[in-house]
């Protein structure tokens, strides 16, 4: 006994779609399909229903063994494996390989027919990276650490694979009829509306609705799960402040999506002793009269715990505001610790308070110091000089002073001079 072949089914749809005849040729058809989808395209404003109806379309016609098949037993053949499956394929890839490119203008597409943006909707969108603040000690740059965080980010759901729903279908938000995007209008003024888009709140963007029956019971339709993940975050040697550390594809996970990075952004803790700048350290250190005159020795404790002992050689004399250099004892250099930078200390010097010294200690320091010039070495008589008294000043406070004085006298001349306009234009009325 023979069975019978498949049973015809309706061969026109397709053909009524793209509004052509049952003999258009390839031209024709791709004429056809260029001009439909262009105009339907959901990014433009069109119906996506539309949109995807026109690509199932194109995809069976421009396949000559689909078109025989369909032309022969209708949708039905093509739906139970004759031939192979329509629409297949995602209708945005469909128009994405006709065009040679993406679409232009919306907010998913870019390409040849203008417009910035990502790829096509099938590609998955890189999201955001995460931002941290990583606070750290001048010891944590010089000696390198690890530090423990723990923090929270969004994984997708393994009960239901990011799908959101048990069944693992879902389907399109009436909201915004699957677009993502809600379009509101407002009257700024009479005659003129201000048309604004937005991303449509009942689906918060994807275009997609799950039933409330239907939803995943782990992550209740969200498609996504809470996780605490412990990051040990490296500190090296020498790092910059500024300088950041980045864990790849550690950031939320979302549907469709690449996972951004977690960055660690380094800021160095200020040092109550050490300053640095790139790869040297700086330090002040106080001296008193005696030390910058007659020698000194002293010992500070290094970012890694070392003792060193600072001493000038024999007979040096220090100058207030005089910096020494030692060489290899700064910051070491980032992937390359075993190099170092240098370690400078600028010397202040604290002479004595007024007072302090007896005239017999002056008279002895006079015979250890250089001699001082003598009256007669002068090039006039001192007889003739009028004397004078020194006093205490700061300058500083003097040049505040006196500025504000200046500011407050021009204001007291702006004043005068607006009351004389104001009494000349009184008398000439």
């Amino acid at each position: 006994m023979f069975g019978r072949g498949p049973r015809r089914g309706d061969n026109s749809k397709y053909y009524e779609v793209l509004g052509v005849s049952k003999s258009a040729s390839e031209d024709e058809l791709k004429k056809a399909y260029r001009k439909a989808a262009m105009k339907n395209h959901p990014d433009k404003g069109g119906d996506p229903e539309k949109f995807k109806e026109l690509s199932q379309a194109y995809e069976v016609l421009s396949d000559p063994e689909k078109r025989e098949v369909y032309d022969q037993y209708g949708e039905d053949a093509l739906k139970e494996g004759m031939g192979g499956g329509a629409g297949a394929h995602s209708p945005f890839d469909i128009f994405e390989s006709f065009f040679g490119g993406s679409f232009g203008g919306g907010p998913h597409f870019g390409g040849p027919f203008g417009g910035g943006g990502s790829s096509s909707r099938s590609r998955k969108r890189q999201g955001e990276d995460v931002i941290h603040t990583l606070r750290v000690s001048l010891e944590d740059l010089y000696n390198g650490t690890t530090k423990k965080l723990s923090l929270s980010r969004n994984k997708l759901c393994h009960k239901c694979k990011g799908k959101g729903s048990k069944s693992g279908a879902t389907g399109r938000c009436n909201g915004c009829r699957g677009t993502g995007m809600k379009v509101s209008t407002r009257q700024i003024a009479p005659g003129m509306i201000q048309q604004m888009q937005h991303v449509c709140p009942d689906c918060r963007g994807s275009g997609e609705a799950i039933s409330e029956r239907d939803k995943c019971t782990q992550c209740k339709g969200s498609k996504v799960t809470q996780e605490k993940k412990v990051l040990e975050v490296n500190v090296e040697k020498g790092m910059q402040n500024g300088e950041k550390i980045v864990f790849t594809g550690e950031a939320d996970e979302a549907p469709d999506t690449i996972a951004g990075d977690i960055v660690f952004v380094v800021q160095q803790r200020e040092h109550p002793k050490f300053k640095r700048k790139f790869d040297d350290l700086y330090m002040e250190h106080t001296l008193s009269l005696t030390e910058a005159l007659c020698g000194f020795q002293f010992v500070i404790t290094h970012l890694d715990g070392r003792q060193l002992l600072i001493k000038s050689g024999p007979g040096e004399v220090i100058k207030p505001d005089q910096s020494k250099a030692i060489n290899d004892e700064g910051m070491p250099h980032h992937e390359r610790p075993f190099m170092k930078g240098r370690l400078y200390i600028n010397f202040d010097v604290e002479f004595p308070e007024p007072g302090a010294l007896s005239p017999e200690a002056c008279r002895a320091l006079e015979t250890l110091l250089p001699p001082k010039p003598s009256p007669s070495s002068l090039p006039v008589n001192l007889d003739e000089c009028e004397e004078t008294t020194l006093q205490d000043v700061n300058i500083e406070e003097e040049m505040r002073r006196k500025e504000q004085q200046r500011q407050q006298e021009a204001y007291d001349s702006d004043d005068d001079s607006s009351s004389d306009v104001h009494r000349v234009a009184c008398n000439q009325q």
